[in-house]
């Protein structure tokens, strides 16, 4: 092809000699100028010349490709010639002036789609011309390409395999269409998502085709019902093609049930910012700190990042929503305001967040009336953790540091809370709270560490017979020690999400000061499950 496409040129010059197009080079001090290449159009990158790898592929523009020159000289000419017809004469001329800049650009329209392109430039000064530029070429592709979606998990008709909140494989299948006499750029990825994709394949939700044109993704179905899977096929000229793959999900009737669960697999998740600030959920189980789901810092409460907040989760309202799958509360030390994300949709959380600014106690209908010393909005609450339900259900419970004290705030869910001050000491001022969930008999436990020794604590609250909690073992911070060494330098972070290893007990988690997730058994036997994103 580049041979030919040489002995053309030649062909090419000669005419253009014939033609007039070209004059003597003598008078201009900068003979040829240099080729700067071809771009989609004005506002796109320039692809930079290179005659011995393949044309550059230009896809469908308003005004046609943009030619750019460098040069020194008043103005550019520039030709054009027609690749695959092989014609002698060019299929475009055109002159562009410099107004005092190093180069100068032009669009070329109505060229020929599935046709490759050479072309050259000349600089202009008075009556004067240059020797011709080295060639740059390119091929056009206009056509956008096609795309089908098919799954025998979730058909488009027929009844699916799976549910609402599982896993399903979707087989996408591209095809560029190849333009009579001509070539196309043949496709380079499908990108994929839930009511909108995007259309360029730098994206980690863009997967390459096989040698056949066809890709496979395993993506969770986010709701029960009617969902709709967006496909955008682009090629390798930029040209995008979409389709809209519809099928209906049906909602499992016997779902798993687990605290600690936010995407819905019945396995309780570990949740950590990467270190784009994007939000990890990572099973409790797993054998590395692979993420399962990952949410977009665009989702935080800021919109930039989900790395400032604390975030707690054991429990939801399952009177508002039928995943049984935990509901985020989401929170900034100094912020007045609390973020609850109800999760709809299988820990998706794209379906909006409450913010509630101020705190109230009771049930709304009776007496509202707080504790003395309970404040009337967040920015006095310096940690939070989610607790464990405490009267029944699945109704997450919050446990806030406020003021050195401990409080309990049950039925967070809707910003209507039972509140009970359950320390008066002020002695907690220094402690990083870890609430672990229930054991297998149902009872809750406090786990602390102090920052000032790395010690950790785990004070009991057994549940008793009538069905509530005793909390007397959370008067004295210092008491219960079990281990030592977890100071901050090594384990900035340290966490549980219940059990891990099935033994019936929660487990401890740690991320070390090199960004490694550690897993414990209740809190020994570190198992280092490798380094976070």
């Amino acid at each position: 092809m580049e041979l030919s496409r040489a002995r053309r040129l030649g062909g090419v010059t000669a005419a253009a000699l014939a033609a007039g197009l070209l004059a003597p080079a003598a008078a201009v001090a900068d003979t040829a100028p240099a080729v700067l290449g071809t771009s989609q159009g004005a506002d796109y990158a320039t692809a930079a010349c290179d005659s011995t790898g393949d044309p550059t592929w230009i896809g469908r523009t308003m005004n046609g490709p943009a030619l750019s020159a460098k040069v020194t000289g008043e103005a550019v000419r520039f030709g054009v010639w027609d690749v695959t017809t092989g014609a002698e004469d060019p299929v475009f001329t055109g002159e562009a002036r410099t107004y005092g800049l190093p180069s100068a650009s032009l669009s070329v329209p109505e060229l020929v789609d599935g046709h490759s392109y050479a072309w050259h430039a000349w600089a202009l000064q008075g009556t004067q011309t240059s020797a011709p530029s080295a060639d740059c070429h390119f091929t056009v592709d206009t056509t956008s390409p096609t795309a089908t979606v098919s799954s025998t998990d979730f058909p488009a008709s027929g009844t699916a395999t799976k549910y609402a909140g599982q896993k399903g494989t979707f087989v996408l299948k591209g095809a560029d269409a190849v333009p009579a006499g001509g070539e196309a750029s043949g496709v380079a990825c499908f990108r994929y998502g839930w009511t909108y994709a995007g259309s360029d394949c730098n994206s980690p939700d863009a997967v390459e085709p096989d040698a056949d044109g066809t890709a496979k993704i395993d993506i969770k179905v986010p709701e029960w019902g009617t969902n709709n899977l967006v496909v955008n096929v682009i090629d390798s000229a930029g040209n995008v093609g979409r389709t809209t793959y519809s099928f209906y999900a049906p909602t499992n009737p016997n779902p798993p049930k687990t605290l600690g669960d936010v995407d819905g697999d019945g396995v309780a998740d570990i949740l950590l910012p990467d270190a784009q600030g994007n939000l990890q959920y990572i099973p409790v189980n797993g054998t590395d700190a692979t993420p399962t789901t990952v949410i977009q810092a665009r989702r935080s409460p800021s919109g930039k990042s989900w790395a400032p907040y604390q975030i707690a989760h054991r429990g939801w309202d399952s009177s508002a929503h039928a995943p049984s799958s935990d509901d985020l509360f989401i929170h900034q030390p100094g912020d007045a305001a609390l973020t609850v994300y109800r999760n709809f949709d299988y820990g998706g959380m794209t379906k909006g967040s409450m913010v509630l600014s101020d705190r109230k106690c009771g049930d709304p209908f009776d007496d509202p009336s707080c504790p003395d010393g309970y404040a009337a909005d967040w920015s006095k609450t310096d940690q939070i953790v989610a607790f464990g339900p405490v009267s029944g259900g699945t109704s997450p419970s919050l446990l806030t540091l406020e003021g050195g004290n401990l409080w309990l705030l049950d039925g967070a869910t809707w910003g209507f809370y039972k509140v009970t001050k359950l320390t008066t000491s002020g002695a907690w001022n220094g402690y990083d709270l870890i609430a672990p969930g229930p054991d297998a008999a149902g009872n809750l436990a406090l786990w602390a560490r102090d920052r000032a020794t790395g010690e950790l604590h785990a004070y009991p609250v057994p549940k008793k017979a009538d069905g509530t909690f005793d909390f007397s073992a959370l008067a004295d911070p210092k008491a219960d020690v079990v281990a030592s060494g977890f100071t901050v330098a090594a384990y900035p972070t340290l966490g549980s999400s219940g059990d891990a290893d099935g033994d019936g007990k929660p487990d401890l988690w740690a991320v070390t000061a090199d960004r490694h997730l550690v897993m414990y058994s209740g809190w020994t036997d570190e198992n280092d499950l490798g380094a976070l994103n």
